[in-house]
């Protein structure tokens, strides 16, 4: 039955490639595409990690170096899966189909295989396209326009880095998979092992189903290796993917195994002499660049490499009881587990670094304690000394807000019961002069009774501003209410609210409350250029708070605070009281001040309120 659905398969990959030519006739632009059009081939299925590596390393190196983009394709002759006649024909058939019309300016092969197919089918596929190959060894005949690198195999030296971590080792199973069996990987491995027979008894697992397979590698003798070169297909004609088998042969199998391929590491492997794939890309790379660059390829001479590393996995040295101490000199060792010292080290020296720091620091601040107390001791003296200070302070400038009230009231009194009572008598007396004057001189009359009125009525307002008499009869809200009449302006509105304000109020606090108000609106009115100002006044459980607030121009308050006298008097009448204030502005966003008092001037210290 299987074998009927090959020829089916052919069939099928030859008419997805009619497919793909028919949609590149109608793409006339690919012949002017400024890219470089690169086509790799290699032997393996899409997802080996060499097919992997390649397509994801190899378009980057070269666009790098470049400085232009790669149009960059990639085709898998997959040999261990596809072993039907004629498959390579179809194969063949099936890219010159997918690719008419396309001229590459490199071919790269991948592969002994590879190289084979390309050289054959060169003038079918790839006419006037260089070739760059990567191949085990020397072709017997070099194709024109190509070069490449070799690199072979050295199977035997991961056996001699196995000998070394296990000196005892006598047995050596090498298994393959049935594909493998007699091709050049079975035939290699049997010529370089053929001079070790003397040293140990070399068992080939080759071409077995997996099952049987299993069952050997589950109980092999005692000082034995397992050396994994490859399984694609089992003795029962199952596929598999190379990695995920030796998964398999690395769980079951009772001896440490090893490989020759670094793509292995990871996959319960000990390690090896390990061929490494990213190195084979770059070399790849190097090459075809300077193919790309212009050179011609038979020109540069095919080039020899070394890519094998002594690799071992840490993890599966101590699986298996295998000291370090054995592994040779140069040998790459990774999956290391860090020790304590390697995880930490930073932060043990700097716990150390710390805690010699705190001993150092703990015998200063020993040496340092009797000074320390004696001078905590001269502290509390001086805060002592300074509350007392800060008192008195407060006192006095209490004292002399109280003896400015009493001055301002003086002058006040002067000026209604003097001043105020000679204007009025000066007015009736211009009164009774008009009345003698003839009509010529009445004008100057008039207007030097005008001017006697305007006198009386400023120094009538002069005397209430400096001592607002009527404050204690009338209390503070209907004074406030005065306040915002008198100074409201055609161009300046003035708002005030008031709620919940007690109908008893101490009288320094209302003398404060309405020296603080009068003070703000009279610098809004000089300085914030404002429109309006609204005046908002609250009572609350234990005290007073309201806010003055206008949409000027605003100012830095840090820069102007102690500029000027009318934020310190405000300040001063406030600390007198026990009351506080704030201050927002920014220029350009207008200024408001919120204020604080208790309802009771605090006490100072001979007892009187302040």
């Amino acid at each position: 039955m299987s074998r009927s659905r090959k020829p089916a398969r052919v069939i099928r990959v030859l008419a997805i490639g009619a497919v793909i030519h028919a949609l590149a006739a109608v793409d006339a632009a690919w012949a002017a595409d400024p890219q470089k059009q690169i086509l790799v081939l290699y032997s393996t299925r899409r997802d080996a990690q060499i097919a992997i590596v390649g397509d994801r390393e190899l378009p980057l190196l070269l666009e790098r170096s470049l400085a232009q983009d790669v149009d960059y394709y990639s085709e898998f002759i997959d040999t261990a899966r596809f072993v039907q006649s004629g498959y390579q024909a179809g194969f063949r058939d099936f890219l010159r189909l997918k690719y008419s019309g396309k001229q590459f300016d490199l071919v790269v092969a991948m592969g002994d295989i590879p190289l084979a197919f390309a050289a054959a089918n060169r003038e079918v596929l790839f006419t006037g396209s260089p070739l760059v190959f990567f191949a085990n060894r020397p072709p017997d005949v070099r194709p024109a326009d190509s070069t490449g690198i070799t690199a072979e195999l050295d199977l035997r030296r991961t056996i001699d880095l196995a000998s070394q971590l296990q000196p005892d080792l006598r047995h050596i199973f090498v298994v393959l998979g049935a594909n493998v069996v007699e091709g050049p990987m079975d035939r290699l491995a049997r010529s370089q092992f053929k001079s070790l027979e003397t040293r140990f008894e070399i068992t080939y697992l080759a071409g077995l189903a997996t099952r049987d397979l299993e069952s050997r590698l589950a109980s092999l003798p005692p000082r034995s290796m397992v050396y994994y070169l490859v399984v694609d297909r089992d003795g029962a004609n199952q596929n598999f993917h190379p990695l995920d088998y030796l998964d398999r042969v690395t769980r079951v199998a009772n001896a440490p195994v090893y490989c020759w391929v670094d793509s292995a590491m990871g996959h319960g492997i000990v390690g090896g002499s390990l061929k490494d794939q990213l190195e084979q890309t770059r070399a790849i790379a190097a090459v075809s660049l300077k193919v790309l660059q212009g050179q011609r390829a038979d020109t540069n001479p095919i080039t020899s490499v070394d890519l094998n590393i002594s690799q071992v996995d840490w993890r599966q040295l101590r699986r298996w009881g295998i000291p370090e101490s054995v592994v040779p000199a140069g040998t790459l060792v990774k999956f290391r587990e860090p020790s304590a010292w390697d995880r930490y080290k930073a932060a043990i020296l700097t716990a150390a670094a710390v805690l010699i720091a705190q001993t150092l620091l703990i015998a200063g601040l020993l040496v340092q304690h009797a000074r320390r107390r004696q001078a905590e001791e001269q502290v509390r003296g001086s805060q002592a000394e300074l509350q007392k200070s800060y008192v008195r302070i407060r006192d006095l400038g209490a004292r002399l807000l109280d003896a400015q009230e009493g001055e301002r009231a003086r002058i006040a009194r002067e000026l209604h019961d003097d001043v105020s009572q000679q204007m009025a008598v000066l007015e009736i007396d211009l009164g009774l002069l008009r009345q003698a004057l003839t009509d010529e001189d009445a004008a100057v009359a008039d207007e030097a009774l005008r001017r006697a009125r305007g006198v009386a009525k400023s120094v009538h307002d002069l005397s209430h501003r400096l001592h607002p008499a009527k404050l204690r009869l009338i209390g503070l809200v209907s004074a406030l209410n005065g306040l915002q009449r008198e100074l409201s302006q055609p161009d300046l509105s003035i708002r005030f609210t008031h709620q919940n304000v007690p109908s008893t109020i101490s009288p320094e606090v209302t003398l404060c409350v309405f020296r603080v108000v009068q003070e703000a609106l009279q610098n809004a009115i000089k300085y914030s250029r404002a429109r309006h100002i609204s005046v908002d006044l609250a009572g609350t459980p234990i005290g007073l708070e309201f806010t003055v607030a206008d949409d000027g121009i605003g100012f830095d308050v840090e820069g102007a605070w102690g500029k000027g006298l009318g934020l310190i008097s405000i300040s001063e009448r406030l600390e007198a009281i026990g009351g506080t204030f704030e201050v927002r502005s920014t220029p350009g966003a207008g200024t408001r001040l919120e204020f604080s008092v208790p309802i009771r001037a605090v006490q100072g210290t001979d007892g009187v309120a302040v």
